[in-house]
C-alpha cells in the first residue's frame, strides 16, 4: 500500500540527478534532492482514495537516496525516508516516441520498488513524464503480454495487482518494456526500456531489503 508516498520520494530521487548515467556508472550516491513545486508534488502524488497521500517533503523526510549498484541500463539505490527502509531499481527509457512527433514532455522512469515495512515486494510503477488523460488506461508489454495499467496524474502502476509478480518475472527474462500512455492532450507515446541488468538489480536490492 501507500504507493502515493513511494512515488512523492521518487520525485526528488529524479530530482537528485539520477538520470545522468555517467553518475550513475561511476556509483557516486546522488546529490540532495531540490525541492519540486508544491503544486507538482501534490499532483503526481494523487492517488486513489484508499491510498494515504502525503507532500513529497514530509515522504522524503530527509533521507537521501544512495546508488548501491548500477546493472546494465537499471540502476539499485536504497533510501530511509522517514527511518523506514526502502530499495529500489531505475532506470529511464532506451528510446520514446510521440505521436503527434517531437512532442514536449518531461523524462520518463520506470522503478521497481521493494518496502519492508509496508510488505511490499518488487512493485512495478512509471513516471511517464506527462499528465496523463483523466481516466485512461496505459498498457505495459513484456515477454509477448501485455498488462492494463492505472493512470493518475504522471503515474502508472499495475491495474491487476494479482498480476504483478508474473509480470516481474516476464521482465526478468524479457530484453525490452514497453509502456504505451495517452496525455492529457491526447498525445500518444511509447517508452522502450531495456532490461539488461534488471534482474540483477532486483536481486541486489532484495539482499539490501530483506523483509
Amino acid at each position: 500500500m501507500w504507493r502515493a508516498l513511494f512515488l512523492a520520494l521518487m520525485i526528488g530521487v529524479t530530482a537528485c540527478g539520477l538520470s545522468d548515467s555517467a553518475r550513475a556508472q561511476a556509483a557516486q550516491p546522488a546529490p540532495k534532492a531540490a525541492a519540486k513545486p508544491a503544486a507538482a508534488a501534490a499532483k503526481t502524488a494523487a492517488k486513489p482514495e484508499s491510498k494515504p497521500v502525503a507532500p513529497a517533503a514530509a515522504v522524503a523526510g530527509g533521507a537521501e537516496p544512495t546508488l548501491i549498484g548500477q546493472f546494465g541500463t537499471w540502476g539499485a539505490y536504497t533510501a530511509t525516508p522517514n527511518g523506514k527502509k526502502v530499495c529500489f531499481a531505475l532506470a529511464k527509457p532506451s528510446s520514446s516516441k510521440t505521436n503527434p512527433p517531437n512532442r514536449p514532455r518531461d523524462p520518463a522512469y520506470a522503478f521497481v520498488s521493494t518496502r519492508p515495512a509496508e510488505k511490499v515486494n518488487n512493485e512495478v510503477s512509471v513516471m511517464i513524464g506527462y499528465a496523463l488523460k483523466p481516466g485512461s488506461e496505459s498498457s505495459v508489454e513484456v515477454g509477448g503480454a501485455a498488462f492494463a495499467m492505472y493512470t493518475q496524474g504522471d503515474g502508472l502502476w499495475i491495474k491487476n495487482a494479482a498480476e504483478e509478480e508474473r509480470m516481474v518475472e516476464a521482465m526478468r527474462k524479457s530484453a525490452d518494456l514497453v509502456v504505451k500512455g495517452v496525455s492529457a492532450k491526447g498525445t500518444e507515446t511509447t517508452d522502450t526500456f531495456s532490461l539488461k541488468g534488471l534482474a540483477q538489480a532486483l536481486d541486489r536490492i532484495s539482499q539490501d531489503c530483506r523483509r
